[in-house]
């Protein structure tokens, strides 16, 4: 009689992370982050402009256009990332689990068990408000930073999977 079996997976019978069906979210989010990122390189340009302004030398005069220049590729380049790494923003809900993915450069795709979960919210800025949208937050047990912010969903989207998650989450209770 044994106590204690480990046998061995078959890697190619493992279920392919290409498989799940992961949704987009709401394109309006979009939005929200080319507001978000050209305010902070209005808000760094302006207070450059104004420091301009305020000091007589030629000098800075002339460096300020060079920093008008850069900042502007800057935020263009911010812009661009932000447009690439948009259509990464996808999520999944399975029967167990959840699934974020995201990501510019690098994605990076976090699974989190229902049986982590401690805590749940939806949190609304102001214009995601406006344009209807929501985040869902998902806090989970223990220091391992799993901790999940699904930006960008419908309001009843974001409804619907909180009273899914917290139900689930009641019923382990």
């Amino acid at each position: 009689m044994t106590l204690f079996s480990n046998t061995q997976i078959e890697i190619t019978e493992l279920p392919k992370s290409e498989d799940l069906n992961l949704h987009l979210i709401s394109p309006k989010y979009f939005r929200i982050i080319l507001f978000n990122t050209t305010l902070l390189h209005t808000v760094v340009i302006a207070s450059f402009l104004t420091f301009s302004l305020l000091v007589d030398e030629p000098e800075v005069k002339t460096a300020f256009w060079y920093f008008l220049v850069v900042a502007c590729v800057l935020c263009a380049i911010s812009v661009l990332f932000y447009a690439i790494g948009f259509k990464k923003r996808k999520y999944a809900m399975r029967e167990k689990d959840i699934t974020y993915s995201h990501g510019y450069l690098l994605n990076k795709t976090v699974t989190l068990p229902y049986n982590r979960i401690q805590h749940i919210e939806i949190a609304r800025s102001f214009l995601a408000r406006k344009l209807g949208l929501s985040t869902l937050k998902i806090y989970s047990a223990g220091q391992s930073g799993g901790d999940l912010a699904i930006k960008g969903l419908p309001v009843d989207v974001a409804e619907t999977q909180y009273a899914f998650l917290t139900k689930i989450i009641n019923e382990r209770s």
